[in-house]
């Protein structure tokens, strides 16, 4: 075999080695041609498709509406509890603001009420002095049922601690246990709060023994 020959030989077989290499390489090429194609089609689709933003912005925005108006009623409801308090502290102001002024002059009503009382019992007495005090606390009184001030109610009903302050109990058989026989001082409303506890006595019942005390010395 000459040289030439053997030249063309090898030359053949490098070109057949490089052509079965090729094939190879072509393939790996081509895999990754084709895995970018892909990459670039699925964004093209995800590009393309502008319902699938959509929805999921639609979403996102219902969820921060139903933030936002679940706030708003939270909100609102307690803007309404604070304009109801306040109504009821302003209502209660106007309705007691002035206790304390009628507070004071409650010792003045019992001492006229009391001038009049003894003056009722002396033959003596100015009959134009006691018309004059009679009609000052007939004024007072005006004044009273204007804001609502008014005496409790105690002779003859049973006692109440609510509105009565019992200072004594006395023992009696004209009168039912419990029931009020005397009141000492008048007791007060304003509105229905209490100003002042009438002072009161109330009725017990006799003991049996005191009976027979009696019948002993007698």
């Amino acid at each position: 075999m000459t040289a030439k020959k053997k030249i063309k030989i090898e030359s053949k077989s490098s070109e057949i080695d490089s052509n079965e290499k090729k094939p190879a390489e072509a393939v790996r090429a081509d895999d990754k041609k084709a895995q970018e194609n892909d990459s670039k089609k699925d964004k093209k689709i995800t590009a393309a498709d502008p319902m699938k933003e959509l929805k999921e912005k639609f979403k996102k925005s219902e969820v921060e509406a139903k933030q936002s108006y679940d706030r708003y009623l939270r909100v609102s409801a307690e803007f309404e509890n604070y304009k109801k308090r306040s109504a009821r502290e302003m209502d209660d102001f106007r309705k007691f603001a002035n206790q304390s002024l009628v507070k004071e002059l409650l010792p003045i009503v019992d001492n006229l009420e009391l001038a009049i009382k003894s003056a009722n019992d002396n033959k003596n007495v100015d009959n134009c002095l006691l018309d004059g005090v009679d009609l000052t606390l007939k004024e007072i009184l005006k004044i009273f049922e204007k804001y609502h001030v008014k005496a409790i109610e105690a002779l003859g009903i049973t006692f109440d601690p609510r509105y009565h302050e019992a200072v004594m109990r006395e023992e009696t058989d004209k009168h039912p246990e419990n029931s009020i026989i005397n009141e000492l001082q008048k007791g007060y409303l304003i509105h229905d709060r209490l100003l002042r506890p009438s002072m009161v006595v109330v009725a017990a019942p006799k003991r049996p023994d005191d009976d027979k005390e009696k019948d002993a010395n007698a």
